[in-house]
C-alpha cells in the first residue's frame, strides 16, 4: 500500500456488544456486516441500520451492508433504502459478484456510491469489478480453504490484476494472525476480521510483558527520587 491507498481495517460483525469491545481504536476504518451475521446475532432485517449507526457512534468511520434482493432492480432499491439512512461517505454498499449483482454495480458505481462486490472466488470477477468501478471486492479466503482452493494463491492473482485500479480487494472470512499478516505480504487493500481476531494483532503478549517491567521500572525509579529528595 502507499500513501494515496491507505490500508483499511475492518471488524465483520452484527454483535453490537463485541464492536464495544474493540471501538473505537485508530487502526480500525469500520464495521462489515452481512445477512447471515446478522442471523447470527439474532437480529430483524430491521434492526440493520440501527446497528449501523451505532458503529459509526462507536468510531467507525465507515459501514458497510448488503443488499437482499436477487436481480438488479431489486439490489438498486434495496441499496436506496439503505444509503437514504446515511450521510454520504459513511454507507458502502455490498453487492454479490453475481451476473445481476455486476449490473447494479455499475449502475451505482456511475452514480459516485461506493460499493463492494462480494463473495468473490474467481480472479475475473475482481477484475470486472474494478472494471465497473467498485470501491472494494471481497474475496473470502476462509471458505475458498474450506473448498480444497489455495485461497492465498487465488486471491494474489486477483490482487494483481486490481493493482493501479481504484478498487482495493477487502478480503473476508479471515480466521487466523497468521492469514492476516499473509494477505499483508500480498499487498491487499484492506481486510475484514471477527472482532475476536483483533485481539490477537494489537494484544502480543512479550510487548505487554515488557510494557510491564518498564512501568515497574518506572515506578521504582520515581520512589528512589523522593526518598533520595527527603
Amino acid at each position: 500500500m502507499n500513501a494515496a491507498t491507505p490500508f483499511h481495517l475492518y471488524l465483520d460483525s452484527a454483535d453490537l456488544a463485541a464492536l464495544q469491545a474493540c471501538l473505537p481504536h485508530p487502526v480500525v476504518h469500520g464495521v462489515t456486516t452481512n445477512p447471515t451475521l446478522m442471523r447470527r446475532a439474532g437480529l430483524a432485517r430491521g434492526a440493520l441500520p440501527g446497528l449501523l449507526h451505532a458503529a459509526l457512534r462507536l468510531g467507525a468511520r465507515q459501514v458497510q451492508a448488503q443488499v437482499q434482493s436477487a436481480d438488479a432492480e431489486g439490489m438498486l432499491a434495496d441499496a436506496q433504502s439503505l444509503l437514504a439512512e446515511f450521510d454520504t461517505g459513511q454507507l458502502v454498499v455490498k453487492i454479490p459478484a453475481t451476473r445481476e449483482g455486476l449490473r447494479a454495480t455499475a449502475e451505482l458505481a456511475a452514480r459516485g456510491v461506493a460499493v463492494t462486490c462480494t463473495a468473490v472466488y474467481e480472479p475475473e470477477q475482481a477484475h470486472f469489478a474494478a472494471q465497473l468501478g467498485a470501491a472494494y471486492a471481497a474475496p473470502y479466503l476462509g471458505r475458498m480453504e474450506d473448498a480444497g482452493i489455495d485461497g492465498l494463491a487465488r486471491i494474489a492473482q486477483m490482487q494483481a490484476l486490481v493493482a493501479g485500479s481504484g478498487t482495493r480487494l477487502l478480503v473476508a472470512s479471515v480466521r487466523s494472525r497468521a492469514a492476516c499478516l499473509a494477505l499483508l505480504r500480498i499487498g491487499v487493500g484492506a481486510i475484514t476480521i471477527p472482532p475476536v481476531l483483533l485481539a490477537e494483532l494489537l494484544d502480543h503478549p512479550a510487548t505487554q510483558e515488557a510494557e510491564r517491567g518498564f512501568l515497574a521500572d518506572a515506578h521504582a525509579g520515581a520512589q528512589a527520587q523522593s526518598v533520595a529528595a527527603r
